[in-house]
């Protein structure tokens, strides 16, 4: 199929703002967004700039704007796009510094999820082997281990549209992951980042992060358990 590609360009060298830049393109209707823009860059405009690693929606490098909703442009299909032809639209991520084209400043993001300290925290002693947990107690945790940091969800959420201090969901799903770990010992601490004006308390619960999740994550749910946890426990 035959298809118009926009695409918002911001080059900081050149422009003054961003600005948005067309882009005829065949396409077979089992190819993947980030193809088209492999597409335009090898072929067309060699200047276009994006991020990608992996492209089997794992690593959360190409989570962009398409056709105005926070996707993986691995994970897309064209078929799903524009199923008869017409036009596909890409812009970055919103709510975050560009530095070119479509690739955003990550560096807020990432200070936000190492605030929740995002790792395993334990007082007992180094297992001789690992640290033992039931299938139970892993299911309590087992679907918020499966965010892979693409930033969809927090770029999705109009709190952080509107509040640049604002956690967000993904540092937060992150904090649930390790305040329900079984393993352990830190919960408090955590809870103390989380349960603040600028966490917990700006979810509104809207939904958009669980709508713009990849991975099909429900966002809202982990983050409302984290709420009660928050307002049940004693620091």
């Amino acid at each position: 199929m035959q298809l118009t590609v926009k695409i918002q360009r911001f080059d900081p060298e050149k422009d003054s703002a961003p600005h948005w830049e067309s882009y005829q393109v065949e396409a077979d209707p089992m190819d993947r967004a980030l193809d088209l823009l492999h597409y335009i860059k090898w072929h067309v405009d060699g200047s276009l700039t994006f991020r990608k690693s992996c492209a089997h929606g794992i690593c959360g490098s190409d989570a962009m704007q398409i056709n105005g909703e926070n996707k993986l442009a691995c994970s897309v299909l064209v078929q799903g796009l524009a199923k008869d032809g017409g036009t596909i639209s890409f812009a970055p991520l919103p709510a975050a510094p560009v530095i070119k084209d479509l690739v955003i400043d990550q560096e807020r993001f990432f200070d936000k999820y190492r605030a929740v300290m995002p790792w395993l925290i334990t007082d007992d002693p180094a297992p001789e082997k690992e640290r033992l947990q039931s299938p139970e107690q892993h299911a309590v945790i087992e679907e918020a281990t499966k965010c892979i940091l693409c930033g969809a969800c927090t770029h999705a959420c109009p709190s952080t549209w509107a509040d640049p201090d604002y956690l967000g969901p993904a540092a937060m799903l992150k904090a649930y992951r390790y305040v329900f770990d079984s393993r352990d010992s830190e919960a408090e601490e955590r809870l103390k980042v989380v349960d603040s004006k600028d966490g917990l308390w700006k979810c509104y619960t809207i939904f958009n992060c669980v709508q713009s999740c990849p991975k099909g994550i429900d966002v809202t749910r982990w983050l409302s358990a984290l709420k009660r946890k928050a307002v049940t426990t004693r620091y």
